[in-house]
């Protein structure tokens, strides 16, 4: 299944980053969820309110996103996010 968002909308894949401290392991349900993501999709970008929408971020970049926005949806095991392309802090960049 894929899906397609609208307009400024952006569909986001969470990751799951293994927290380490030192040799201790984290257990996943004591962690708050990351807030990192890879972006699968972009909108259909149009206009909304007379400006033209463009799109700052690419498919495969990896991003921060605010922790209480978007929608979380679980399709085949994996676990998306439609989110508002203003709700995307940052795009994470390898040296």
């Amino acid at each position: 299944m894929k899906i397609k968002p609208l307009f400024e909308r952006v569909v986001l894949e969470s990751i799951k980053e293994e927290n380490k401290s030192s040799t201790i392991i984290l257990p996943d349900a004591n962690l708050e969820k990351s807030q990192i993501a890879i972006v699968k999709e972009i909108g259909t970008g149009g206009n909304i309110d007379g400006e033209k929408i463009v799109f700052q971020v690419d498919i495969g970049d990896k991003v921060i996103y605010n922790k209480f926005s978007g929608h979380e949806i679980s399709i085949d095991g994996k676990t998306y996010i439609i989110i508002s392309q203003n709700d995307i802090l940052g795009i994470i960049k390898e040296k």
